[in-house]
């Protein structure tokens, strides 16, 4: 999946959660909460029907199955404090430039926080630091880092430029219906979503109920029924990521591939976890280090395990096609 670029100065204006362990206070128990204002919405003046949505921690999943047809930015911010309000619609304001090529995604972590707890670890690998307002795309289920804090319009307007260009070498090309929506008409999206093929939905409410064992499964069969099915080979390489990365210490992995290069494991690792984080071509170029540096078996593991990341990112990204081209060159 395509990434894009975390603007420098994007980090101002950001509130560390850290010392929270994860864990934002509940909505009104903050000393700032009294000056919180409402979470922004799609009916904010100005701002076309559809384009900005809000969601719970119940509703995510549903947003995140039409990332599959129409690419999102999601941003989460925290209603107890002040700086953070308003950054949601002001990334939508920017997304009305883009004619219904993507939509805007609201997560107040005051009122949702498993979507925080869910996040947590790519905020920190991408970011450094657990803090507030981060910025993610969202392109076919899969978070892509935009920037942390509280950038300038028009580095707002650069990095969704990037997005959709990403989206579209992803085969991502849907679009909102930014037209006024009658009452009760929906929420703007320009046709309704699809039904998903039974074991991919399958596949999704298992992710949904934190049973990456049944989502394995889901897929397996579906490949069984159709090793041609490129959206179950996909799903299936990710949620393969999510069970290698569940739990992980990150540092301590880091630390671990530094101390010891040789180590194939170890710096398998550490590009499971770059890939994860959304630094694919860091992940890729480890192993294809990896594969220079080892003979035999490692070097079968290390290679290995790079073409299981490349199903991972998608073999319409550039970055795989570049990585495959390396690969050969490294191997031959």
């Amino acid at each position: 999946m395509s990434t894009t670029p975390t603007p420098p100065s994007g980090a101002r204006g950001a509130i560390d959660l850290s010392a929270l362990g994860g864990q934002p206070a509940p909505a009104g128990s903050s000393p700032s909460s009294p000056t919180a204002q409402p979470a922004p919405s799609g009916s904010a003046p100005g701002l076309p029907a559809g384009l900005l949505v809000d969601v719970t921690d119940a509703t995510f999943s549903e947003v995140m199955n039409r990332t599959l047809q129409v690419p999102a930015v999601l941003v989460i911010w925290s209603s107890a404090h002040q700086q953070t309000v308003g950054l949601a619609e002001r990334v939508a304001a920017v997304a009305a430039e883009l004619e219904g090529r993507l939509f805007v995604v609201s997560a107040d972590v005051q009122t949702s926080p498993g979507i925080l707890q869910a996040f947590q670890p790519v905020i920190v690998q991408a970011f450094g630091q657990l803090s507030v307002p981060v910025t993610f795309g969202l392109l076919q289920g899969q978070p892509v880092p935009l920037f942390p804090g509280l950038p300038q319009d028009a580095e707002i307007r650069t990095v969704l430029d990037q997005l959709v260009q990403a989206a579209v070498q992803n085969g991502i090309t849907g679009r909102v219906d930014l037209g006024p929506a009658p009452a009760g008409s929906g929420d703007g999206f320009d046709d309704e979503m699809p039904p998903l093929p039974p074991l991919i939905q399958e596949a999704y409410d298992a992710i949904d109920r934190g049973d990456l064992e049944g989502a394995v499964t889901a897929y397996e069969k579906a490949l069984e029924l159709n090793p041609k099915d490129h959206e179950a080979e996909l799903g299936l390489a990710q949620v393969r990521l999510m069970q290698r990365t569940d739990g992980i210490d990150a540092q301590a992995v880091r630390a671990a591939a530094a101390a010891s290069p040789e180590d194939v494991d170890a710096q398998i690792a550490v590009a499971d976890l770059d890939v994860l984080g959304g630094h694919v071509a860091d992940a890729f170029t480890r192993l294809i280090d990896t594969v220079k540096a080892t003979e035999g078996a490692d070097r079968d593991k290390a290679r290995t395990h790079l073409l299981d990341l490349f199903n991972v990112v998608g073999n319409h990204d550039e970055r795989v096609r570049k990585g495959r081209t390396a690969l050969m060159n490294a191997l031959f």
